[in-house]
């Protein structure tokens, strides 16, 4: 089984069936499989504080919502996160690549890493790191856990996790 189709099938057994999507290149196996499923709506964001938007409105809707994104827009987020997903208490999986690493070829998305982990903490989001696929097999608790108690998780996943830069 592929880590894409994993990733997938643990969305859907955890009855998460609306999923927004930022294009990222080192997600796009997950979301060429989103679309593969038909018990899943996938609704593309241009950014990803929309995105986080469109999830809670999901969430009031009746729907277990997900988002898939880079980890270079989190400073975007920061106020839908506090003033939306945190204050009204919505569970919100954010399945987000981890630029900016060792080896990463593009040298903006360095600043953005450098400051990631901090900006969650400081938010006091759960926060998950992925290097290797088997990493993965935790997936199913975190997504419990975030319908659990209500709460916003990050689950960063790097490019040693998603099979490098392409340099290896």
């Amino acid at each position: 089984m592929s880590i894409n189709t994993k990733i997938v099938d643990d969305l859907v057994a955890n009855d998460i069936s609306f999923i927004t999507t930022v294009p990222c290149k080192q997600l796009a196996g997950v979301i060429d499989e989103i679309d593969a499923r038909p018990d899943v709506l996938h609704v593309p964001s241009n950014k990803e504080d929309e995105g986080m938007g469109l999830c809670a409105g999901a969430w009031m809707g009746g729907k277990r919502p997900a988002i898939i994104m880079q980890n270079t827009a989190i400073g975007v987020t920061i106020n839908t996160l506090a003033t939306l997903i945190q204050y009204y208490r919505m569970p919100l999986p954010m399945l987000i690549s981890y630029r900016g690493e060792l080896r990463e070829p593009v040298a903006c998305q360095v600043e953005m890493a450098v400051h990631t982990k901090a900006l969650l903490a400081q938010m006091n989001i759960p926060t998950y790191h992925f290097h290797k696929q088997s990493d993965a097999d935790e997936l199913d608790a975190i997504l419990k856990y975030t319908f659990m108690c209500n709460k916003p998780v990050a689950i960063l996943t790097d490019a040693n996790f998603w099979g490098g830069y392409g340099d290896q």
